[in-house]
C-alpha cells in the first residue's frame, strides 16, 4: 500500500517544526544545511516542493539574544520579524550551494478565506514552481492576532497541502511517527478517538494544543482533501531516499476515499460558521441520503446573525447533531421568514426569489 501511493507522488508540501531547525532551542545552521540537502535530493528528482516553515521566533530569539520567549504579543511580533528575515537568509544560502532560489510567503487566515486571494496564492506558487523557484512558507507573525491565526505551522501545512492539491504532506519533528505502548504505528487509516486520547493524553480534547494532537488536527484535514500524510523524525539520516521508496519510516496516514471538490475543501477548511439552521427528518433524508440541495420547506429553526454567502452549520433537529456546512443564499433574516414554506411561496413572502434552494447541493459539504 505505501510503496503503491509513493509511487505516484510528484508533489510535497514539508512541514519543518522548529526542533529539526535548532539544537538548544537555538536555530542551528548546520541543520538548516543537511535539511536543503535532503531537500534538493527530491528537487533533483523533479518533485515539486514547497515547504511549511516553522523558527521564526526561535531565530528572533536567537538574533536578539532571548532566553525565554515573549509573553507579550507586540514583543512576540517584533522578535518574529527580526527572526523571519534571518531564517530566511539561512535558508537562501544553503539553497543557493545548489544553484537553487526561495520565496517567501507569509500567510494569515484572512488570505485562505477569500475565495479570490485563495486562488492567487495557488497561482503564485504554480508559478514559483514553473522557474523551479523553491516556495517556503510560514504564517505572518508580525502582523497575525488571535482572530486571524491559524493555530500552528502543522494545520498551516495542511491548508497549503490542499490549496495546492498535493500529492503528500510530510510533517517532519523529532519524533519517529505516531507513538501508542512505545511502538510506532506504521499505517493509520482512520482517526478514532482512541488515537486522540493518545495524542492528547487526557480525554479533554479541548485543553489540547499543540504537540501530537495538533498534527492529527492537520491529518483530519488531509483525510477529507484525499492526501495521504506522513510523520516523520526529520533527524533521520537518509530520511528522504527511504520515504520515497516506499520504506516504512514514519507513519503514513492514509487519505479518505470520498475526495471533496476543491470549492468544498476550501468552504471546510477555511471559513467559519456565522450560524444555525436546523432542518425537519425529511430535509435530513434528502440532504444525506439522496444528495438533493436544502430548500426552506424542511427548515425549522435558525439561530446566529448571518448574511447571505456566509457560511453557516446544519443541524438535524432531532439528533442535534451537525450533518453538514454550507453556503446559504438568503440571510438569517430572510429564512426567519420563509422557514418552512415552499420554494414556490418565497416570491411572494420577501418579494423577490434569488434561488430556488437555501443552500445548493455544490455549496453543502457532508459531515
Amino acid at each position: 500500500m505505501r510503496r503503491e501511493i509513493i509511487s505516484q507522488v510528484k508533489s510535497l508540501v514539508i512541514k519543518i517544526g522548529t526542533s529539526i531547525l535548532s539544537t538548544n532551542s537555538t536555530i542551528d545552521r548546520l541543520k538548516i544545511e543537511r535539511l536543503v540537502e535532503g531537500i534538493n535530493f527530491l528537487l533533483e528528482r523533479e518533485f515539486r516542493v514547497c515547504l511549511v516553515s516553522s523558527g521564526a521566533i526561535s531565530s528572533g530569539m536567537s538574533m536578539l539574544g532571548l532566553r525565554t520567549r515573549p509573553k507579550v504579543l507586540p514583543q512576540l511580533q517584533a522578535t518574529a520579524a527580526v527572526g523571519q528575515r534571518y531564517l530566511m537568509d539561512l535558508y537562501a544560502d544553503a539553497f543557493q550551494k545548489y544553484n537553487r532560489i526561495v520565496a517567501q510567503i507569509l500567510l494569515t487566515q484572512e488570505d485562505l478565506k477569500d475565495r479570490r486571494r485563495y486562488l492567487n496564492i495557488r497561482n503564485t506558487i504554480s508559478a514559483l514552481w514553473e522557474r523551479r523557484i523553491v516556495p517556503i512558507i510560514n504564517e505572518n507573525d508580525t502582523v497575525a492576532v488571535e482572530e486571524i491565526k491559524f493555530g500552528d505551522n502543522d494545520r498551516l501545512s495542511a491548508l497549503v497541502a490542499s490549496l495546492l492539491n498535493i500529492d503528500l504532506l510530510v510533517i517532519l519533528s523529532d519524533v519517529d511517527g505516531f507513538i501508542v505502548e512505545e511502538r510506532v504505528l506504521s499505517q493509520i487509516g482512520e482517526i478514532t478517538p482512541e488515537l486522540e486520547t493518545w495524542a492528547c493524553g487526557t480525554e479533554k480534547k479541548e485543553i489540547c494544543i499543540g504537540g501530537m494532537y495538533s498534527k492529527l488536527e492537520a491529518v483530519k484535514i488531509c483525510f477529507r482533501a484525499g492526501i495521504p500524510c506522513i510523520l516523520a523524525n526529520g533527524n533521520r539520516p537518509g530520511i528522504w531516499e527511504k520515504i520515497i521508496k516506499g520504506e516504512e519510516i514514519g507513519t503514513l496516514f492514509l487519505p479518505s476515499k470520498k475526495k471533496l471538490t476543491s470549492r468544498k475543501q476550501w468552504m471546510l477548511f477555511n471559513l467559519k460558521p456565522k450560524g444555525k439552521i436546523y432542518i425537519d427528518r425529511g430535509a435530513r433524508e434528502a440532504i444525506l441520503n439522496k444528495g438533493k440541495s436544502l430548500l426552506s420547506v424542511g427548515i425549522v429553526k435558525i439561530e446566529g446573525d448571518f448574511s447571505e454567502a456566509d457560511l453557516v452549520s446544519v443541524f438535524d433537529t432531532e439528533g442535534k447533531k451537525e450533518i453538514a456546512q454550507g453556503i446559504s443564499h438568503y440571510s438569517a433574516e430572510e429564512l426567519n421568514k420563509i422557514k418552512g414554506l415552499k420554494t414556490s411561496e418565497i416570491e411572494k413572502v420577501l418579494g423577490y426569489k434569488y434561488y430556488d434552494e437555501v443552500i445548493h447541493r455544490d455549496n453543502l459539504v457532508l459531515l
